[in-house]
């Protein structure tokens, strides 16, 4: 008997140590190996039993090739072996079930006549259910001793199915909760992120517009610049006084409103003065002072008027030049 598939195997390990499957059945690698003694010969008893009438394929022989076929014989008669014990068990128990099928024939039929021939088809059908059942519980007999115990074995075990089963059914709706709330986090993210593109399109074309005015704005800024140094130096050139610059005369207009309100209080002053009784010494004395005081005021409010008018042509035709 053959327990196991040498022929591919060992095929494989022969290919691994160099073999040459072109070359096919010679022993003479065996033979001429003296020293390899009684392990070449069970490896050669070995090969010529696993292949039988086909020839053994050639291959180099050597102490890891010898070891390594020793080692597939030894594995293959220990195979051998325990499929024999076991298929000798086998028909053991088939000779002992088929014993005790005979003695309970025999009792069946000589104590209440009963017989597979003389039973209707319905109890015949009930014999095969009850051995059906038996087969499909695996009990050793059909007697309720066998049978009770494994249908409740069978019953608890399709209780903790139907409890896992609801359990799993719970588990199943958490996981389609979830995944719902995921598929609505999930398309609230892609809505958002779409929005989010949108913007950022948005944003970068007024951002590009803020560049480009950016730009524009520096370059005015560059030419309002270079023609404020160029007409700097053009006022130079042109021996303008520090007086009549732009600044200056804006001091000066603001020097003449701060005079113009201080003359408003001596104005009122005066006007209080003329409200008294006339002291003909007195009262002339503080017109001529008042007078005087306003005067010079007026002549020097003046003055600066026709400086500021003086300019302010000047400049303009400077300008327009």
């Amino acid at each position: 008997m053959l327990c196991i598939d040498p022929p591919s195997r060992f095929r494989e390990e022969i290919k691994r140590e160099g073999a040459s499957p072109d070359k096919r059945g010679e022993y003479s690698a065996f033979h001429s190996a003296s020293a390899m003694g009684d392990r070449t010969a069970k490896v050669t008893q070995w090969l010529s039993r696993l292949f039988g009438e086909q020839p053994v394929p050639h291959y180099e022989l050597s102490a890891r090739t010898a070891d390594l076929l020793h080692q597939l014989a030894d594995s293959s008669e220990s195979r051998c072996r325990d499929v024999s014990l076991l298929t000798a068990d086998l028909r053991l128990k088939a000779a002992e079930y088929s014993a005790d099928g005979s003695y309970l024939q025999e009792v069946l039929l000589q104590g209440a006549g009963l017989s597979s021939s003389s039973l209707s088809s319905r109890a015949g059908d009930c014999l095969a259910a009850l051995e059906g059942s038996a087969m499909a519980l695996g009990t050793k007999d059909t007697s309720l001793a066998s049978l009770v115990p494994a249908v409740n074995d069978l019953t608890a075990q399709l209780q903790r199915t139907e409890r896992r089963n609801t359990e799993l059914d719970q588990q199943l709706a958490v996981l389609r909760r979830k995944h719902t709330d995921a598929l609505v986090l999930h398309k609230s993210l892609q809505e958002d992120l779409s929005k989010t593109k949108d913007l950022q399109e948005v944003e970068k074309v007024r951002a590009e517009i803020k560049l480009q005015n950016l730009d524009f704005i520096r370059a005015k800024s560059a030419d309002l610049s270079f023609r404020i140094e160029t007409m700097e130096d053009q006022l130079s050139s042109s021996g303008m006084e520090e007086s009549l610059s732009h600044q200056a005369i804006l001091d000066l207009s603001e020097k003449l409103s701060q005079l113009r309100q201080e003359t408003v209080p001596l104005r009122k002053k005066l006007e209080s003065y003329l409200d008294l009784t006339p002291n003909p010494s007195l009262a002339q004395v503080k017109i001529e002072e008042a007078k005087r005081e306003l005067a010079a005021i007026d002549k020097e409010l003046t003055m600066k008027v026709d400086v500021m008018d003086m300019a302010l042509p000047e400049q303009r035709g400077r300008r327009l030049r």
